[in-house]
């Protein structure tokens, strides 16, 4: 059997079904997506907002809160003590099902009627003075942190796992006293990291492993006083650091030459870790996965995100633990057969659910516990549910709907608020022409500096606490923002320079630093083999297969 080419019904671009997608679809018993895998993955990345956060009340006891959701957002949203209380149960908003009426415009109406989760935090999860965090778990004193947990006195960081004093990361696991850290595990002190294992003391390292004290290194292993490369004595090495660390504009320079340095030296074709059979990126301790990205432990999968503990799934975001057999779901977890569903959690045979635990055959329904033969919250008999579920698939499955997920009108974000924007970005016109929303009400000011970036002290040594007063603007977006005490005691004992951008522009950096979500056809520079790689074509990289790069570099 041969691949089948289809056209993608939202952006007209081809795309391929290749006959173990047949057969998984077979098992879920959909019919094939009319949606390319990038189309799918904005639709759910739109349901999910990490890092936008509002100022707005809580709708049931009026205090101010900090929510994902916008205040004139169309949802009844209530803090996370109002939201976990016993004196509310979403089967109350339950409204029987109208076959006359479109299936997606009722599951809206019951969307924006049953309250919502100011937060995306589980109740069982313990974060301590970390209330500016979301999608977060059992952190402590931590600051604008996200999709993490296991975290103390760590900020402006997402995917990260038992870390300590880390500031500006993404994606790392035993991180300690780390700095705009991409992919960095088990190390301390390390400034400026990509692809950095075991190391102690270094700034400025692409791919090394087990280094102490080393500076604009790539691909060493096991070295220790190596300035770019070069074997230095401990004074030496020691006297270069002091000349440049503190100091903006210097490390700024070293930043430069690093990059261009880095371009000398092979990349690996990917970053994948114990895994085999497998396409993507940082993937790790897996089998048999395809285009998947940031997955541990996964197997059997397809179109995957930032997943772990999963297998025979495909199109999914985030969570997975313990599941399988999930479609195009976000934030699901211990789960079994789920389909088109956002943060189903220990459920199975779910499909089209909003934020439910512990249900079972439930369709269509949002904020249900221990749920069973429900549609829209409301409850029916085995035989009246079934065949209730069987006209409404029969209905989507007419509008080329079923098996997909949720449709962009219904999402609860603008497409700029939520994770889509970080990874697949758009403009506010190519976001509305493709069907998203866009939301021109950011939370941010511009103008309100009282300190101009020009008039930043260049080194950290001449900075005061009364920078913590003034208001910053960003060199990228012009956006404001400011330095938290916190903060400056960090860049103090680190020797770091006050940055010059604010979070959402580092943010976006360290994205581009880890690389794209597509995969690209090129050889091998050395051996000349057909592979598949997060670096373009055009790129000016010397890129490596798996084999020749271990050959060479290990």
């Amino acid at each position: 059997m041969t691949a089948q080419q289809m056209t993608c019904k939202n952006c007209n671009r081809l795309y391929s079904i290749e006959p173990e997608d047949l057969e998984f679809y077979e098992k879920m018993s959909v019919p094939v997506p009319r949606l390319c895998p990038d189309c799918r993955f904005k639709r759910r990345a739109q349901f999910r907002n990490e890092r936008i956060l509002y100022s707005r009340p809580c709708d049931k006891c009026k205090k101010s809160i900090i929510s994902v959701y916008h205040e004139e957002s169309p949802y009844t949203v209530y803090c996370l003590d109002c939201f976990d209380a016993d004196d509310w149960d979403a089967f109350q908003y339950g409204t029987p099902y109208d076959s006359h009426r479109p299936f997606f415009e009722q599951m809206d109406e019951l969307l924006k009627r049953v309250p919502k989760k100011a937060l995306g935090i589980t109740g069982g999860s313990n974060n301590i003075n970390s209330d500016y965090t979301n999608t977060a778990a059992n952190n402590k004193n931590c600051y604008l942190l996200f999709n993490t947990s296991y975290c103390e006195d760590t900020m402006y960081s997402r995917g990260l796992m038992r870390c300590r004093d880390t500031v500006d990361a993404y994606f790392g696991i035993d991180m300690e006293r780390c700095y705009e850290a991409v992919n960095v595990h088990q190390s301390s002190g390390v400034i400026f990291g990509h692809n950095v294992t075991n190391c102690v003391d270094s700034w400025f390292l692409l791919s090394c492993t087990d280094c102490i004290n080393c500076f604009g290194c790539v691909n060493l292993r096991h070295k220790s006083y190596h300035w770019f490369n070069e074997e230095l004595t401990k004074n030496e090495y020691e006297k270069r650091l002091a000349e440049v660390k503190g100091s903006c504009q210097k490390l700024n320079e070293m930043r430069k030459k690093f990059e261009e340095f880095a371009l000398q030296f092979p990349h690996r074709e990917n970053n994948n870790m114990k895994s085999e059979d497998c396409t993507g990126d940082y993937l790790f301790s897996s089998t048999a996965l395809r285009d998947c990205y940031e997955i541990t432990e996964g197997e059997n999968c397809k179109y995957m995100f930032a997943s772990k503990n999963i297998k025979d799934s495909y199109d999914t975001l985030g969570y997975g633990y313990g599941s399988e057999l999930l479609l195009d779901c976000a934030a699901t977890g211990y789960a079994n057969r789920v389909i088109g569903s956002y943060w189903v959690e220990n459920g199975h045979d779910c499909e089209y659910c909003f934020f439910t635990h512990a249900s079972e055959y439930c369709f269509g329904c949002d904020g249900l516990k221990k749920g069973k033969y429900c549609i829209l919250n409301r409850e029916y008999s085995e035989k009246e549910y079934h065949a209730l579920r069987e006209k409404i698939i029969d209905e989507l499955k007419r509008d080329g709907e079923y098996g997909l997920f949720f449709p962009p009108v219904i999402a609860p974000f603008s497409y700029n608020e939520a994770v889509a924007q970080d990874y697949m970005p758009l403009t506010k016109e190519e976001a509305l022409a493709q069907g998203y929303r866009w939301q021109d009400k950011l939370p941010m000011t511009v103008g309100a500096e009282t300190l101009a970036p020009e008039s930043i002290p260049d080194h950290i040594v001449q900075v005061t606490s009364t920078i913590t007063k003034d208001v910053l603007a960003c060199l990228d977006c012009k956006r404001n923002y400011k330095i938290t005490p916190k903060e400056l005691a960090f860049y103090q004992n680190m020797s770091l320079p006050i940055p010059r951008q604010c979070f959402s522009c580092r943010h976006v950096d360290r994205i581009k630093r880890r690389g794209p979500m597509k995969l690209f056809e090129r050889s091998c520079v050395k051996c000349s083999k057909d592979i598949r790689t997060t670096f373009a074509p055009n790129r000016p990289e010397i890129v490596y297969c798996v084999e020749c790069y271990q050959a060479e570099v290990i």
